[in-house]
């Protein structure tokens, strides 16, 4: 609202120039995405390690050294990689002044990831600890930043070394926490490997290699009991393809450019999408529909192209149209290797070929039964959304086509009228959605397809996401399950995964599933108030502000006022992600053993490992 008595005056004095890394600092989001630390695999804290990795890698990919070490420990974040070294009489420069980089220069970098001289002084800025030594032809040189700040500039020594080692330490006044999860850093780095056949990357003492690339990746993240037929890994000068299809629904892509992972995908992606389901129905000579030809389908493929753009800093998302100056576009390149290597394979592969139109064939006949369903429950669906007051919408959507703020969109499910409502009251009209279940959904693997797509809740829910045609328009980019800490909170929360997993596994896949974290305790005196997630918060916050302060339990997130909800849905909000990886076992297994009906076998195994806590008798 403008306030026409406002006392700020908009005069010169209003107009600022930020200097050096001061606009970093200023703005991080424009630079590095999110700021929430370590719990958000895709957010800035993970970026940081990601840039410097990234111009190691660059060395490999140029053909300077084939081993990167890299370490996590107490906070400080090592990358030695055994390429050129950097040029050592601009080195303070190469790593602080904005848009200065060697990869302008393609000649030196060709199709590298670095593209616009800001990645490594964005964790310069965002540091308060950043060492950077080089060694180059005989000569070592090293600097030391505070906050993009000079602080040591050695004089150049005598070294037998070769290559760049730097060291780090994000500043914990901008990162909520700095607690780099393994598994999150593990999967960049077992990325890497795939994507660079012939690179060593060290971690903690464990190596990482990958012989077969995109191959190795495919086998890795699927089970084998979900493949259907031997994946099909194809490669050509600056293009590779690995493909199968599984028993699970919709497709699935992996795409990369350069090395660079993009998870929003882009035009490479599209090619991709485009040119299989093209190449599978010219093969077949059948009038089948793409989607069909698509379903249970994964993906992954690597495109090398001369300077990419990329949609921001972050480079999730490819936008260059060509594969390099004066040559072909990204579609006509991936068109033409896909028609070719498929078509060939499948000619040659009977079996193969066999087993896919079988599972086309299965997909079409699957797809007109649930039409036959969704054509009448379209129609219940949109009456009931008319007069749903159980969706308090927020005015931007993940699916907008422009928007800074499409990423920090979020819709809550909660449990029942109070949690929804003290959340309504206080969220951010803007960006957060609060969607309101009426008691417990159904067991989405007991339950038949037809009883779960005809289910209200269910139907609502779907509606409310706009996922019932696939993610292309998803309304939030963060779906929070927020339930209650107690054991009804926990059966719908797994009543929710089991939902997501079973019918939308994708939402999972691409992160976009979460957990809020509620606090368990309040402890305060008249002074300070500490809210507690764990009891060894609660024992730290007791003996700070001892004596005898006062304890409150949260029962349910009904208890927490709307002014304290400010607080856990803000800026200060803990989420849990939810991931799926490979050593969790095949899923249809581990959802029928704690979802399914062998009711006998859960309870032996929670006799089995029950734990009491005596503190609680």
């Amino acid at each position: 609202m403008f306030d026409s008595n406002s006392n700020s005056q908009y005069t010169d004095a209003s107009i600022i120039t930020l200097k050096d890394l001061e606009a970093v600092r200023k703005r991080p989001g424009m630079y590095i995405g999110n700021t929430h630390g370590g719990s958000d695999s895709s957010g800035g804290l993970y970026l940081l390690l990601k840039e410097v990795i990234d111009n190691a890698i660059d060395e490999f990919r140029n053909h300077y050294g084939n081993v990167i070490e890299i370490d996590i420990n107490n906070n400080i974040i090592s990358v030695r990689d055994y390429g050129r070294g950097i040029p050592q009489e601009k080195l303070a420069t190469t790593v602080s002044v904005l848009h200065t980089s060697a990869k302008f220069d393609s000649k030196v970098f060709k199709k590298s990831i670095g593209l616009n001289g800001v990645g490594i002084k964005a964790v310069n800025a965002l540091s308060t600890y950043f060492r950077v030594v080089s060694y180059r032809e005989g000569k070592q040189k090293e600097v030391i930043f505070n906050c993009g700040k000079l602080k040591e500039d050695y004089p150049t020594t005598e070294s037998d070394k070769q290559g760049t080692l730097i060291e780090f330490t994000p500043d914990n006044t901008i990162f909520e926490d700095i607690d780099y999860k393994d598994e999150y850093v593990q999967n960049m780095i077992s990325n890497y490997c795939y994507l660079n056949t012939g690179l060593t990357i060290m971690y903690k003492n464990k190596k990482y290699y990958s012989r077969n690339g995109l191959l190795d990746l495919l086998n890795a993240t699927l089970n084998s009991e979900d493949v259907l037929y031997p994946i099909i890994h194809l490669k050509a000068y600056d293009i590779e393809l690995a493909f199968t299809h599984t028993n699970q629904s919709r497709d699935y892509y992996y795409s990369f450019v350069n090395g660079q992972y993009t998870p929003q995908g882009g035009t490479h992606q599209a090619a991709l999408k485009e040119s299989i389901a093209r190449t599978i129905k010219e093969f077949y000579n059948k009038n089948q529909e793409p989607n069909d030809i698509r379903n249970g389908l994964v993906a992954a493929i690597n495109v090398n192209i001369e300077e990419p753009e990329f949609e921001a800093q972050t480079k999730v998302k490819l936008g260059s149209r060509y594969v390099e100056k004066g040559g072909a576009t990204v579609n006509k390149f991936i068109s033409e290797f896909v028609e070719k290597t498929v078509d060939d394979y499948l000619h040659k592969n009977s079996e193969t070929a066999n087993i896919l139109l079988q599972k086309i064939q299965d997909s079409e006949r699957e797809r007109k039964e649930i039409a036959v369903i969704t054509k009448k429950d379209r129609v219940t669906a949109k009456k009931i959304s008319l007069r749903n007051s159980k969706l308090r919408d927020c005015r931007i959507h993940y699916n907008d086509l422009k928007g800074d703020l499409r990423t920090e969109t979020s819709i809550f499910i909660t449990e029942g009228n109070s949690a929804s409502g003290s959340i309504t009251k206080i969220r951010n009209v803007e960006t957060q959605a609060v969607f309101s279940l009426r008691g417990k959904p159904l067991n989405s693997f007991t339950g038949t397809k037809q009883e779960i797509l005809r289910n209200q809740e269910f139907m609502l829910l779907r509606a409310a996401l706009n996922i019932e045609d696939g993610l292309d328009g998803l309304r939030y980019n963060k779906v929070i399950i927020a339930t209650d800490a107690d054991v009804d909170g926990m059966h719908i929360r797994l009543l929710l995964m089991t939902f997501f997993l079973q019918y939308f596994p994708d939402l999972v896949k691409k992160g976009h599933v979460y957990i809020l974290e509620t606090p368990l305790f309040r402890v305060r005196n008249k002074k300070q108030t500490l809210y507690c997630y764990t009891e060894e918060e609660r024992q730290k916050a007791i003996n700070t502000l001892k004596p005898n302060p006062e304890i409150t339990r949260f029962k349910g997130l009904g208890e927490i006022s709307a002014s304290e909800f400010a607080v856990f849905i803000g800026k200060e909000i803990r989420l849990r992600q939810m991931t799926l990886r490979k050593e969790d076992g095949v899923i249809n297994d581990m959802l029928a053993f704690y979802m399914g009906k062998n009711t006998d076998h859960r309870r032996d195994f929670i006799i089995n490992n029950l734990v009491v806590d005596e503190e609680m008798l």
